[in-house]
């Protein structure tokens, strides 16, 4: 008698388990496209990112000295170049604010907010 509950029990479960996977997709269910503009700005990010935490290790380990400072120099260099590109290129597609119109002063206080962090 036990052993058919268990069954049952574990039967129940695989079917509560599965039932959203066995589900109609409805409209919500959709991820939204994506346009190009946006895309390119999440690789952009991701290269950045990415860069950052290769010279983030990289900087550890010449802390534990697993890496000397002449091999930290070498292999720093071309990581700072994808990030400060990743950063130029994230950069150029922020509008700049007109110059002849001066910011508001909740334009400045929301700046200085982000600076605070």
């Amino acid at each position: 008698m036990g052993v058919v509950l268990l069954v049952l029990l574990a039967v129940a479960v695989v079917v509560v388990v599965a039932l959203p996977l066995l589900s109609v997709p409805t409209a919500g269910d959709r991820i939204a496209r994506v346009d190009d503009a946006t895309l390119a700005r999440l690789r952009l990010r991701e290269e950045r990112d990415d860069a950052l935490a290769a010279l983030a290790d990289l900087d550890f380990d010449r802390r534990t000295g697993k890496i000397g400072d002449q091999d930290h120099a070498e292999l720093a260099a071309p990581l700072r170049a994808r990030v400060s590109s990743a950063l130029v290129a994230l950069e150029d597609e922020v509008p700049a604010p007109p110059v002849d119109q001066p910011a508001s002063d909740t334009a400045i206080a929301r700046e200085c907010a982000r600076c605070a962090r």
